[in-house]
C-alpha cells in the first residue's frame, strides 16, 4: 500500500478518485486547494495534482517541490489539451500528465509505473549505480558500460545520459535538458542537445534515447 496526496478541487471527480484509489489499496490524503496541499504534504510516496485550483497553479506547487529537492513522482491532472501546456509541466518536473477525462484505471496504471521506477531509482542511488537492462552507469567511476563493455564517454555525454536514465520514459524538452547539464551560463543552443543525442545512439544504441515529437527525448525503458 502507498500513499498518495490528491490535490484536486473538483468535488465529484476527487472524492471518485480518492474512493477508487483506496478501492486499490492506496491511502489518500485529499487536499482541495494549493494551501491544504501545502499543510498535508509530508510522508506521501506520489502525489497526483490538478493544474487548476482555486488559490493558484499546480504548476507552481510543482515547482516549489522540484526547488525544495523533492524527488517523489508527481502525475499531473489537467483539462489543458495544448501541447505548450504539457510542455511547461513537464519542465516544471511533472513525471507524468493525464488529460482529463480519463478512465482511473489508467492513472492506477500510471501510479505503480511511477512509484516502481521511484523506487527502483531510490535502490540504485544508494550505491551509485544505475542499471537498465544492458546499460550500466556507474556515478562514482564515471563508467558506462553497454552490454558489460566499458564505452568511453565525454563529460557532456554521461551527464545527459545520466538525466535521462535516472527517470525512464520521462520526456524532457530540450530547453530542460540544457539547463540541467549544460547550465544557463554556459547554455548553447538546442541542436547542441540534438548533437549529442546522435553520438550516444552511435556508441549505444538507436533505440535507447527516443525522440518525443514537439518536446524533446525520452529514455525509453520497460524492466518488465
Amino acid at each position: 500500500m502507498s500513499k498518495v496526496l490528491l490535490v484536486e478541487d473538483d468535488d465529484s471527480l476527487g472524492s471518485s478518485l480518492q474512493s477508487y484509489l483506496t478501492g486499490e489499496g492506496h491511502e489518500v490524503v485529499w487536499a482541495q486547494s494549493l494551501t491544504m496541499a501545502r499543510e498535508l504534504k509530508g510522508d506521501e510516496e506520489i502525489i497526483i495534482l490538478d493544474w487548476m485550483l482555486p488559490d493558484g497553479q499546480g504548476v507552481d506547487f510543482l515547482k516549489e517541490l522540484r526547488e525544495a529537492e523533492v524527488s517523489k513522482p508527481v502525475i499531473m491532472l489537467t483539462a489543458r489539451t495544448d501541447l505548450i501546456d504539457k510542455v511547461i509541466g513537464l519542465e516544471a518536473g511533472a513525471n507524468d500528465y493525464m488529460t482529463k477525462p480519463f478512465e482511473p484505471r489508467e492513472l492506477i496504471a500510471r501510479i505503480r509505473v511511477q512509484l516502481r521506477d521511484h523506487h527502483k531509482k531510490d535502490h540504485d542511488s544508494n550505491d551509485g549505480i544505475m542499471t537498465r537492462g544492458e546499460l550500466v552507469i556507474n556515478q562514482n567511476e564515471r563508467e558506462i558500460r553497454w552490454h558489460d563493455e566499458v564505452i568511453e564517454f565525454t563529460k557532456m555525454e554521461f551527464d545527459f545520459l545520466s538525466l535521462l536514465a535516472e527517470s525512464p520514459n520521462r520526456a524532457f524538452s530540450r530547453e530542460e535538458i540544457l539547463n540541467k547539464v549544460w547550465g544557463y551560463e554556459n547554455y548553447p543552443s538546442t541542436r547542441t542537445v540534438d548533437t549529442h543525442v546522435l553520438q550516444i545512439r552511435q556508441k549505444l544504441s538507436d533505440e535507447l534515447i527516443e525522440t518525443v515529437r514537439g518536446i524533446g527525448y525520452r529514455f525509453r525503458f520497460n524492466d518488465n
